[in-house]
């Protein structure tokens, strides 16, 4: 237990600040303002107006509140989630999305696989190949399904990064037949609805990257055509500009654009965004490691995001850090879920910044009309139902705690101070209660640790009420009183990756389409049932992807998928293969790999490859370039044979079938990194019976 009581879980120590404890279950807080206060009594003077802030409906409201949610994807963030068992999987799901229970998430955006890297990993596309359709690959469906199970009312939104070659025709680009691009998108929103029965509310374009006025026409058109007028399309998830100007001009596409959606626009936002009177949103911000720092970027930019930008939902990326921590940007989710294998999860301080507005709010709720800073420093935001209920978010996060990793932050103050505020309009006419409760406790941020205080009762008189308000708080003073801060026994304690492992991927009906802990960084590999083979290897892992995809970052020239503990040194690997290629097909097992995600393509490592044409190689790293060994190995295309990898100390060796093929191999380039399998190009190949043992 922590000083304040909260519990601590030990998780693997972070390459940012290591041993530092990662599941802290924080205490927040707020003050609950509940029934209603009436007019003053017969003959009571009215109270003298102070310099404060006055939250006022009578000249009417400001803009919709649209909700605040979070990315899965962008990519392969929630990986590792789908293999925690039971009872932890859904213990993070209910953190992530049940009201009133934990980050109460009011919007969910999720990667439309492309099969093509999209930041820490590739997710399988709907449509690997032209006349393909299958609507039950990858994770998205499935996590989809269990937002909506909790919260019926979440909204969903989907956004491609990469796309399936067959797109391009031949050339990385999706815009040249609009058509096909159209066609695609618009079918995984039908697949979503015929297969899952979800509701898609929010299409994207293509994240981060150009778009096509005439795309967007036509997926509009596409859309309606195929009667799902409902669906509203965001534009463009990255700068302000040029789409902004774009549609100052191009009245069919204003018409066609419903939100124009930025990303890490650092609270602000630009004349033509505002001149097109569309709904703004932070459509992705955030991407922050989760520790204090991090929990303080979230509180700073949930507030001034409007109160700067006027934008009226925010949207983090990523949802949850369930993905190999060594990859970029670990640790970057609400929570962190990296462990399936020990069960091991961490409620971060994310969850709760988030809690203290989604709890207290509703999409279709509206801003009141006020300036929003404080006059020493922080923000604040007041929203109501306009049923006569109220909420009001406030922070003082100060530039050292509240720096988020893009874009850079000027240096600002924020100093102690006491703010008044006047409750008028609407609001005034009604007795007002205040509560305290006791165990819920506001967010403090000190020296990069938390601490935690007793939220003060506050003295409400004839509408005005004050709050001592010291840097790095969080309050929320609401007429709501559903909030809680929900609770689970502590989850097992970390534990490293298994040092013997073993797959033989003999299931059946799979639950999902990925082997457990396999992390794909280049191509798909997929459960395969080999109905060719009545032997041993009916039952196996195939890399499906035998086209380039519509890249949306410097994909590798081969397909790679990574498992393990980053940490591993001395570690022997097994495993059979297959190779379908014919010629120049090709296939390999790796060690010590030091890179994936978007740095895929500069991977290096320990890599054993043996090829169709009966040759083999050994190389230091993924594109074959540095070559330590090669030779005749005596290999053949369709069928199967067993590769061993060893690894100890500066040394390798490898064999084939159970018989030495190379031996005194010296490794110099790197000392530790994950396992690996792979294929020498897009291409298809088989993987059985995979064993790993670390020492």
């Amino acid at each position: 237990m922590d000083a304040a009581g909260g519990r601590r879980v030990r998780c693997p120590d972070s390459p940012r600040r290591a041993g530092a404890p990662c599941g802290r279950a924080l205490l927040w807080g707020w003050a609950l303002l509940g029934c209603a206060w009436g007019p003053r009594p017969p003959g009571a003077a009215a109270a003298p107006f102070l310099a404060g802030y006055a939250l006022d409906d009578s000249g009417g409201l400001g803009r919709e509140f649209d909700g605040i949610g979070a990315v899965s994807g962008g990519g392969a963030t929630s990986r590792l989630l789908v293999n925690y068992p039971e009872p932890y999987r859904s213990q993070i799901l209910d953190y992530l999305f049940m009201p009133n229970f934990g980050a109460s998430l009011h919007i969910l955006k999720v990667e439309i696989g492309g099969d093509g890297q999209s930041t820490d990993g590739t997710e399988p596309s709907h449509m690997h190949y032209e006349n393909d359709e299958n609507y039950f690959r990858g994770y998205e469906w499935w996590l989809m399904k269990e937002a909506k199970k909790r919260n019926p009312n979440i909204k969903l939104i989907g956004l491609p990064w990469a796309f399936p070659g067959w797109i391009g025709r031949g050339q990385n680009w999706p815009y040249n037949h609009p058509d096909v691009t159209a066609y695609y998108i618009v079918s995984w929103i039908l697949g979503a609805k015929q297969y899952h029965n979800l509701d898609i509310d929010y299409i994207g374009i293509w994240n981060e990257r150009s778009f096509s006025s005439k795309y967007i026409k036509l997926l509009r058109y596409t859309l309606d055509k195929q009667g799902l007028q409902r669906v509203r399309i965001i534009a463009s998830d990255n700068m302000w500009e040029p789409i902004s100007f774009f549609m100052m001009f191009d009245s069919e596409l204003h018409q066609v654009v419903d939100i124009i959606g930025a990303h890490y626009p650092g609270t602000r936002t630009v004349p033509n965004a505002l001149a097109t009177q569309k709904k703004l949103w932070a459509s992705e911000d955030y991407s922050t490691f989760n520790d204090e720092v991090g929990a303080g970027c979230w509180a700073r930019i949930l507030n001034q995001n409007y109160v700067n930008g006027n934008m009226t939902s925010t949207i983090a990326w990523n949802l949850v850090a369930s993905y190999y921590e060594d990859l970029p940007f670990g640790r970057d989710g609400l929570m962190t879920a990296q462990e399936p294998w020990s069960g091991c999860y961490a409620v971060e301080g994310p969850i709760w910044i988030t809690a203290h507005t989604t709890q207290f709010t509703h999409p279709g709720w509206h801003y009141l009309q006020v300036d929003g800073r404080l006059e020493h420093g922080g923000s604040y935001v007041a929203l109501t139902d306009g049923l006569g209920n109220l909420t009001i978010i406030i922070e003082t996060m100060t530039y050292r705690h509240s720096q988020c990793i893009r874009p850079p932050l000027l240096p600002f103050i924020v100093l102690p101070q006491k703010a008044t505020f006047y409750l008028k309009g609407s609001f005034v006419s009604k007795f007002l209660c205040v509560y305290h409760i006791n165990g819920f406790r506001d967010i403090r941020f000190h020296l990069l640790h938390f601490f935690s205080l007793c939220f003060l009762s506050l003295q409400v008189h004839e509408g005005m009420f004050s709050l001592n308000l010291d840097v790095d708080e969080v309050y929320t003073l609401t007429t709501l009183t559903t909030g809680r801060k929900g609770t689970y026994p502590d989850p097992p304690q970390s534990k490293p990756f298994p040092s013997n492992y073993k797959d033989d991927f003999n299931i059946r009906n799979p639950p999902f389409s990925e082997a457990p802990h396999f992390a794909d960084q280049t191509g798909v590999f997929e459960y395969f049932v080999n109905t060719s083979d009545p032997g041993d290897h009916i039952f196996t892992l195939r890399q499906v992807v035998v086209q380039r995809p519509i890249t949306w970052a410097s994909d590798a020239d081969q397909a790679i998928s990574i498992i393990g503990d980053f940490k591993w040194v001395n570690v022997s690997i097994t495993c059979d293969v297959y190779i379908e290629h014919l010629g120049n097909g090709g296939v390999f097992i790796a060690g010590r790999v030091n890179n994936g995600g978007i740095y895929v393509r500069h991977s290096k490592g320990l890599f054993f490859w043996v090829f169709a044409d009966g040759t083999y190689q050994v190389t230091g790293d993924l594109s074959g370039k540095e070559v330590l060994m090669k030779g005749m190995s005596g290999v053949r295309a369709r069928v199967w044979h067993t590769l061993t990898l060893n690894l100890k100390g500066s040394s390798a060796s490898g064999s084939l079938n159970g018989y030495p093929l190379w031996e005194n191999v010296t490794l110099s380039e790197t000392s530790h990194g994950w396992a690996a399998i792979g294929t020498r190009s897009f291409e298809f190949a088989q993987f059985d019976n995979f064993h790993i043992e670390a020492s």
